[in-house]
C-alpha cells in the first residue's frame, strides 16, 4: 500500500503487460496510477492524489476524504452496556474507551 496526505493506494501487478497499476481507495472518486518500477508507482501515485487535488481546488470543490474520523457502530444491548460499564471503571468516554481498545487489537495485528 502507499500512502500520501491521508489518502491509501493498493497496487497489483498486470503480468502480460508487465506493468504495476493502482487504485486510490475509499473515495468515489476513481484515481488511478500505474508505473513500471516500484519508484515511477510511487511517484505515480503521489502525482494522481496531487492532480485530483488540483482538480478539485480549480472547480472550487472540496475534496472527497477518505475518512472523517467518524463512523456508526451498532453493538448489541448487552455489548453496549459492557462497555458502558468498562469506560466507567476506566474513568473514561465511551468513545475514548472503544478507540483504546480498537487501538489495541489494531496493534496485535501490527496494522
Amino acid at each position: 500500500m502507499l500512502h500520501h496526505k491521508g489518502y491509501t493506494g493498493v497496487v497489483e501487478f498486470d503480468d502480460e503487460a508487465n506493468i504495476f497499476h493502482g487504485e486510490v481507495l475509499h473515495v468515489n472518486d476513481v484515481i488511478t496510477f500505474q508505473g513500471t518500477s516500484v519508484e515511477e508507482l510511487r511517484n505515480a501515485f503521489v502525482e494522481s492524489v496531487e492532480d485530483y487535488l488540483a482538480f478539485c481546488a480549480e472547480r472550487g470543490e472540496e475534496p472527497e476524504k477518505p475518512f472523517s474520523g467518524q463512523f456508526l457502530l451498532r453493538v448489541s444491548p448487552e455489548l453496549h452496556r459492557k462497555i458502558s460499564l468498562g469506560a466507567h471503571i476506566r474513568q473514561t468516554s465511551l468513545n475514548a474507551f472503544v478507540t483504546q481498545a480498537v487501538q489495541e487489537k489494531l496493534l496485535q495485528m501490527q496494522i
